[in-house]
């Protein structure tokens, strides 16, 4: 599972940042989205900005206060909605920077199957997408060099871990109890 989001820098682009490492459960039913449950931990020391120095710019405390708050989470409180064909919304509650808000994320549902390389696990993929505001998690400073909106992109690859008992192999993968599905 990969976290991207750009935010505008003083006018002149758009600073990307990624995460990986991931880590949570999922439970899905393709039949009947509305019983859906996601919940994610994002290790945020795992941000990249593509340079060092802009990366310990952003785990400071006037920003993500990494060391105070090592990680996001992202709880839906309702199902997933589906709204037309494989897309949808999942709601929830978003803890960033200690601070907790709604934030709905846009969903496709891109696919479902066996992956085609061993282990073979049974693997589904959704895309996803939202906006939110850096302001409204208490991240108020360099208001004039950096943007409020940020705009968060979301592509992940879960597996279904009673496929295969044994521990994961992918370094980012986290364990779960059947019949969750785990980022990968």
């Amino acid at each position: 599972t990969r976290v991207m989001f750009a935010i505008d820098h003083a006018g002149f682009s758009k600073a990307i940042g990624t995460i990986s490492g991931s880590q949570g459960s999922l439970h899905f039913d393709v039949g009947d989205w509305s019983s859906a449950r996601l919940d994610v931990v994002v290790p945020m020391h795992r941000l990249d900005m593509g340079d060092s120095g802009w990366s310990a710019s952003v785990f400071a405390p006037r920003f993500l206060d990494v060391k105070r708050h090592p990680q996001a989470r992202f709880v839906t409180t309702t199902g997933l909605e589906r709204t037309n064909g494989n897309r949808g919304r999942a709601c929830g509650q978003l803890t960033l920077r200690g601070v907790t808000r709604p934030l709905c994320l846009d969903v496709v549902f891109n696919k479902a199957g066996r992956y085609p390389l061993p282990p073979f696990r049974r693997t589904i993929g959704f895309s996803a997408s939202a906006m939110l505001k850096r302001s409204d998690y208490g991240m108020t400073s360099w208001q004039s060099l950096v943007g409020d909106d940020i705009e968060l992109r979301i592509e992940a690859e879960l597996f279904r871990r009673d496929d295969d008992d044994a521990a994961p192999t992918h370094a980012d993968a986290p364990s779960a109890e059947p019949p969750e599905s785990t980022p990968h």
